[in-house]
């Protein structure tokens, strides 16, 4: 957070180039303006005067306080509410996004798949359990989400896993190992449907028809083959987040499109999408294609933010405009995101964006009053009211328009400290609502 409150947005080059000339101007504006009162004749001391009063009341402090201000106050929230924010960029990149990349495994979802069938194939040579002890027996070695639901579930079941040998791990698509179980060897492949396939080099009709029954439920299927036969179908299934649905409509209120990225198959993908209403949808994505995805769409967008929590996601978080980290994911993701939501809470997503808008708006808010401040308190300091009669200001009360002018800065960046998100305050009015309805 400090390192966060101590880093420039990019919004602020404006103000350090218009700083960088404002001294050097502002001098020969106050010579300018004292001379040409001399030369009419106004006297020494009226011109010193003015002299004195345009350098008091022309200072760049409000400017260089109009952007650490508001990021200070942002982050500070940001801490508060459960959005770590790593640079005052990420901020102002994040106010800019219009395509939101979630994953799908653990983002939308709660990340806790569970094996929820075993579905057989015609002419299978395995029981239900056997298969389940075969494939669980690879999956313990594996470090795949889907293989903790199997290997959870065989220890559900109380059966007892084989000794893996020559174990391969293929990322995105599946695993495979020589199984020592009952003293008998048997070469076992867990995947997806087309890896074993490939692997087999072709499969039945059976096969086909269970994983595509499995997946119109929007339950990922995970084919089985011993001994080069296909034998079942796992289905497995992850709860979607009960708070999506609500994240998705909100991002769509804001103008941002939400696209769901996933390795998963597209019938299982577009059952999850279409519960959650999301209309773009990207599957069968390998972990290595994620970030590649996301550079495409960048190109289409005025900017691109991706939310993850795996070790796959890393590569994606990096590339986006703004990569938002779950904070119960992998260190990998939390590394590479410039934001990360300590709470396992997808509002968190709506928090952090809601605040980086509410704090550029703040700096624009900031700058617009620095600015207008010297246009306007310039002339006066120099004059211009007493050449049609009016007054003119006196040094001493340019110094406290000067001090005033960077109160008001830093008072319009500690409103930010109240900054609440909508879903908060729906909340809140929600609950006096029900309150009133049960009694």
């Amino acid at each position: 957070v400090q390192e966060a409150q101590g880093s420039k947005a990019p919004v602020a080059n404006l103000a350090d180039r218009v700083s960088l000339y404002f001294v050097p101007v502002v001098m020969a504006l106050a010579v300018v303006a004292g001379g040409a009162w001399f030369l009419s004749g106004a006297g020494a001391a009226f011109s010193l005067r003015i002299f004195v009063a345009v350098l008091v009341i022309a200072c760049p402090c409000a400017m260089g306080l109009a952007t650490p201000t508001s990021i200070m106050a942002g982050t500070g929230r940001g801490a508060q509410l459960g959005v770590l924010i790593r640079s005052g960029a990420a901020l102002e990149a994040a106010a800019r996004i219009s395509t939101l990349v979630m994953d799908k495994t653990g983002t939308l979802t709660l990340g806790t798949p569970a094996l929820t069938g075993i579905h057989l194939v015609d002419g299978a040579s395995f029981s239900e359990k056997q298969v389940l002890v075969l494939a669980a027996s690879v999956e313990s070695v594996s470090e795949h989400p889907l293989a903790s639901a199997v290997v959870q579930a065989a220890k559900v079941r109380g059966v007892t896993l084989g000794e893996v040998q020559e174990f391969e791990s293929v990322p995105g698509l599946g695993v495979k190992a020589v199984v020592l179980e009952a003293g008998q060897e048997r070469k076992v492949t867990v995947g997806r449907v087309s890896f074993v396939e490939q692997e087999l080099g072709g499969a039945g009709q059976s096969l086909a028809e269970s994983a595509q029954s499995v997946a119109d439920q929007g339950e990922t299927p995970l084919a089985v083959a011993v001994d080069g036969r296909t034998e079942a179908v796992l289905a497995v299934a992850d709860q979607v987040r009960p708070e999506a649905g609500e994240v998705v409509a909100r991002l769509k209120a804001m103008g941002i499109t939400p696209v769901m990225l996933t390795g998963d198959t597209q019938a299982t993908a577009r059952a999850v999408a279409s519960a959650l209403n999301i209309s773009r949808v990207t599957a069968e994505v390998l972990p290595q294609d994620k970030a590649d995805v996301v550079a495409a769409l960048a190109k289409d967008s005025q900017g691109v933010g991706m939310v993850g929590d795996g070790v796959n996601d890393g590569p994606a978080l990096a590339r986006a405009d703004v990569g938002l980290a779950m904070g119960g994911g992998a260190h990998v993701a939390v590394e590479a995101g410039d934001m990360t939501l300590m709470r396992s809470d997808l509002r968190g997503v709506l928090t952090a964006l809601q605040l980086s808008r509410a704090v550029l708006r703040n700096i624009k808010q900031n700058l617009f009053w620095a600015f207008g401040y010297n246009v306007l308190g310039i002339p006066i300091a120099a004059g211009v009211l007493a050449v049609f009669g009016g007054p003119t200001l006196s040094p001493m009360i340019a110094g406290a328009a000067m001090a005033l002018s960077s109160v008001s800065v830093v008072s319009n960046a500690l409103r930010l400290k109240r900054f609440t998100p909508t879903w908060t305050r729906a909340k809140q009015e929600a609950q006096p609502e029900a309150v009133r309805s049960s009694s």
